[in-house]
């Protein structure tokens, strides 16, 4: 299995939001992890597929540095919601992507603070 490693340092704008992007990746999306340098303790991140919109990670007033390990809702090939049990938990597996940047987007993060992803 090959891997690859993307760092963004990102810093926000004088609003408190910024935007920055990976170099295109193919595979799976095994963690995410986010280095806090100054960001305010209510930064907002979302993490997207930029093509696909597939969401990766969305958490609000992220407070400290973190490693996350992102994981999607199953389906079958009906489209219906696989689960463990009838009525249970949601079956998860890795979030992949095929050719695509991963956009990562701050709010909130306060007057030209930084931070890496």
């Amino acid at each position: 299995m090959y891997a690859e490693r993307h760092t963004v340092a990102i810093t926000t704008a004088s609003g408190g939001t910024a935007t920055g992007y990976t170099p295109p990746v193919s595979g799976k999306v095994i963690s995410i992890r986010y280095v806090k340098t100054d960001f305010d303790d209510t930064a907002d991140f979302t993490i997207t597929g930029e093509d696909t919109g597939m969401n990766i990670w969305t958490e609000l007033n992220v407070t400290a540095s973190k490693t996350c390990v992102p994981r999607q809702a199953t389906h079958d090939t009906a489209g219906v919601a696989t689960l463990y049990a009838a009525a249970g938990a949601a079956v998860l597996d890795h979030i992949v992507l095929a050719k695509e940047r991963v956009k990562i987007a701050i709010a909130q993060g306060g007057n030209t603070k930084s931070g890496t992803s």
